[in-house]
């Protein structure tokens, strides 16, 4: 057995992964020819091709692009006719904007532990979770895994409450063959530098629903409605557009999204077949409706039961050692100061004890499985592929035979 890196030996890998995002000759030229030709904000052509090619492409009728992830999480909820002291039920296993754009909205966010075999939201711990006061459920496609969008898609139609789906890292993904984003009321992505369309920064929003999609206008766009003057305000909106750059960025983008999809659906089944027989690695499940991931965050579990005891934190340092970074990602966003601290700006969630929550499944999967690989090592070549796997092997099989050396 070689030795490994973080004792002396010779890491796996050197080099880095596929650069990501990624200035490729037609961004540029989608940049400058933006720049050169046309407004930059309201009114570029590049904003309107933008919309209506990601809408397409999202198997929905209607997109409005938006600043961030943040704020069109915002503007969907508002748009949804969510209110202040209105519940908004999440799964506590994702970036905090989706909880902090419902406190945003004067909402309140309830927490539903998540299915371990996915890491989505458990759909069959919703109903339990449901009030007078629930306005909307939003589910997160937690690295681009849809969550079980049949079963709550039933338990709207159920108690007629609206679905807003946190797509923002689930590009291209498919459930039952059409994408997500608007199954239910709507949809929100995410462009930011690490998602697999970048902007730097930027969002949007879809959906079939023309009333909805007219509100996520006026809320995106200072109140402004689609047919009124330029100074008719009717809500208390803002400006949260994307500007025409970045716009230009994305449009461009969508040409490689599906190429880029078939390679990293190619070496997630290379590092699956692989992974999955290490005895004490799991890979993340998906339900049978699923037809496609869009693979933002290569997501598996360490059972430190199966490894000796060894941490997972002493097998983060040393995979990273051999050069392929592993990290664990989120903790429950209910353990975010956000949460664990009164503070007299969140009034209306006084009667709401978020201290005290106790989610074993996603507690157990944050604090001591979850294994985060990011999208941009999905991106490379056989030998890339082969170094993830060769670190993975060396370094497991090092825990299991010598597990002293992790003391």
């Amino acid at each position: 057995m070689s030795k490994l890196a973080i004792h002396g030996g010779s890491p796996v890998r050197e080099k880095p992964f596929t650069k990501w995002p990624k200035a490729t000759t037609e961004l540029k030229d989608a940049i400058i020819g933006t720049v050169e030709n046309e407004n930059w904000g309201v009114g570029s052509e590049a904003i309107s091709s933008f919309e209506n090619e990601f809408s397409n492409f999202h198997d929905s009728k209607f997109c409005i692009s938006t600043s961030s992830g943040t704020t069109a999480l915002w503007v969907a909820l508002k748009s949804a006719g969510v209110k202040s002291g209105d519940e908004v039920i999440i799964p506590p296993y994702t970036f905090i904007a989706t909880a902090s754009a419902v406190l945003m909205a004067n909402a309140v966010p309830i927490f539903v532990d998540i299915d371990p075999k996915t890491c989505n939201i458990d759909p069959d711990k919703i109903e339990e979770a449901i009030t007078d006061k629930t306005k909307v459920i939003m589910p997160v496609h937690i690295t681009g895994n849809p969550a079980q969008m049949s079963k709550i898609l039933d338990i709207s139609k159920k108690y007629g409450i609206s679905v807003i789906e946190d797509a923002a890292q689930a590009h291209g993904a498919e459930w039952e063959g059409t994408k997500v984003g608007a199954l239910g009321l709507g949809g929100i992505f995410s462009f930011q530098t690490s998602k697999n369309m970048s902007a730097g920064e930027g969002g949007a929003i879809i959906s079939n629903d023309q009333e909805f999609i007219d509100k996520c206008f006026s809320y995106h766009n200072c109140g402004r409605t689609t047919n009124g003057a330029f100074y008719d305000h009717q809500l208390l909106g803002g400006n949260f557009r994307l500007n025409a750059i970045a716009a230009s960025m994305l449009l461009a983008q969508l040409g490689t999204l599906e190429s880029e999809m078939q390679i990293r659906d190619k070496n997630r089944k290379k590092l699956d077949q692989v992974i999955s027989q290490i005895d004490g690695i799991t890979i993340n499940g998906k339900y049978k409706e699923t037809t496609r991931e869009s693979n933002h965050l290569y997501l598996i579990r360490y059972d430190s039961n199966l490894f000796n005891d060894v941490p997972r934190a002493k097998f983060f340092s040393a995979m990273q050692a051999e050069g392929i970074y592993t990290y664990a990602g989120y903790k429950p966003l209910y353990r975010e100061e956000l949460f664990s601290q009164g503070s007299d700006d969140y009034s209306w969630l006084e009667e709401y004890d978020y201290q005290n929550i106790d989610m074993p499944h996603t507690q157990r999967l944050a604090d001591k499985e979850s294994v985060w690989i990011k999208q941009n090592h999905l991106l490379g070549n056989d030998e890339d592929i082969q170094d993830i796997i060769d670190a993975f092997e060396k370094v497991t099989t090092c825990i299991k035979n010598e597990p002293e050396l992790f003391v």
